[in-house]
């Protein structure tokens, strides 16, 4: 069947107790872990492909590329970088790319640390549909729960987290408030106008699934 999408199953029913804990500590200590050499080519390959110029849209953990795709036909005035560890997953992008598109392999960890260490600032910043990682035990795992998460803000940009988990998009508000230092709103919402369409196919089978949808858009350009 098609349309049948699950919310994740998870024993939360809220922001995790450790949350807070976990964001402070990774603010204290920043994350030190060594960059390795192949993200630090892919880097290199996707800044010439950029070259500097135009407004920078990173699509992270972009999968098979269709939200970079999306995205980049949505901005021709823009350069979209999609960035995802799995080569099998860029490998099945289909057709020809938009020529402000340029598809890495590579770590988003070490990716993230890279634009900081660069000064690069972005325009936008895409987070769509990451893992949501829904154990109790899991929160590291998630994006926000992760070392390299005091990382994100330096690089600027809109930034938008989107999840068909209500939790993952309220803990990374609260988290992305916490390292601000003030409130941060999310939002349901619904794949369409005003939005425009489905960014990729998994939104749109969520949508078609009937789940709901859920949202976080912080502008971190200065005055936004």
């Amino acid at each position: 069947m098609y349309a049948n999408s699950r919310v994740p199953e998870s024993a939360q029913t809220g922001i995790h107790e450790r949350l807070a804990e976990l964001v402070e500590r990774h603010r204290r200590e920043p994350f030190r872990k060594p960059i390795l050499d192949y993200n630090r080519a892919a880097f290199e390959a996707a800044m010439v492909a950029w070259g500097g110029e135009k407004p920078l849209i990173l699509d992270a953990a972009c999968g098979t590329g269709a939200s970079s795709v999306l995205l980049a036909r949505q901005n021709p005035d823009a350069f979209v970088i999609g960035v995802d560890q799995s080569l099998a997953r860029l490998a099945t992008a289909k057709g020809e790319l938009p020529a402000n598109l340029c598809l890495v392999r590579a770590d988003l960890v070490d990716f993230w640390r890279l634009l900081a260490e660069r000064g690069v600032k972005l325009a936008r910043h895409c987070l769509f549909y990451p893992n949501p990682w829904p154990k109790i035990g899991h929160l590291s795992r998630r994006w926000h729960g992760h070392a390299v998460f005091p990382v994100l803000p330096r690089l600027g940009g809109v930034i938008e987290c989107r999840s068909n988990w209500r939790i993952y998009v309220e803990e990374f508000a609260f988290a992305l408030g916490l390292l601000l230092g003030r409130e941060i709103g999310w939002e349901a919402f619904a794949p369409g106008e005003p939005l425009g369409e489905p960014v990729s196919p998994f939104e749109r089978k969520y949508r078609d699934s009937g789940l709901s949808l859920y949202r976080c858009v912080v502008d971190l350009r200065e005055g936004g």
